[in-house]
Parts: structure tokens; C-alpha cells; sequence
């Protein structure tokens, strides 16, 4: 079966930018570098769902990975929001 190494790569990228963008959301001196983090995990989280949905070869997680991205879409366009109203208020 040749998912098997190439399942395992994925998996392996895939947990190393997840820890790479946890460790930046935890660190990362301003807002802006934490909303990126954010961003990241969830595009992390959303090819994740994607890599196991084609490993298990399962039509029922397509739902969970189109409302999740939809979700993480949106929740970066009201973090942006928030942060450009934070600036002009800061100004």
C-alpha cells in the first residue's frame, strides 16, 4: 500500500508547522504575529482533515472539512477587523 509512507510524511509535515504555529501563537511579540499563528493552525488543522479524509477514504468528514474552513475564513476576516479597528483607535 503505498498511503502508508507517504500518509506518514504528511502526518509528519503537517504535526511539525502545527507545533511551528502553536509555538509562534504562544511567543509571538505583537497581535498581528498571533493572528497569523491562528490563521496557520487552522489552515493546519483544515489540511489535516483533508489528508485524513483521503487516507480513509470517507465522503463524511468533506462536511466537517468545508464548515471548518469556512470557519477558520471567517474567523481571520473578524480577527482582522478587530486588529485594523484596534490601530485606528489606537491612533
Amino acid at each position: 500500500m503505498i498511503w502508508g509512507p507517504v500518509a506518514f510524511l504528511v502526518f509528519g509535515l503537517l504535526g511539525g508547522a502545527f507545533l511551528l504555529a502553536l509555538l509562534r501563537l504562544l511567543r509571538g511579540p505583537t497581535l498581528s504575529d498571533r493572528a497569523i499563528a491562528l490563521d496557520l493552525l487552522g489552515v493546519v488543522m483544515v489540511a489535516l482533515i483533508g489528508a485524513n479524509m483521503l487516507l480513509s477514504e470517507e465522503t463524511l468528514y468533506l462536511d466537517v472539512f468545508v464548515v471548518f474552513a469556512i470557519v477558520v475564513f471567517f474567523g481571520t476576516i473578524a480577527l482582522a477587523r478587530y486588529i485594523e479597528k484596534r490601530i485606528q483607535d489606537d491612533d
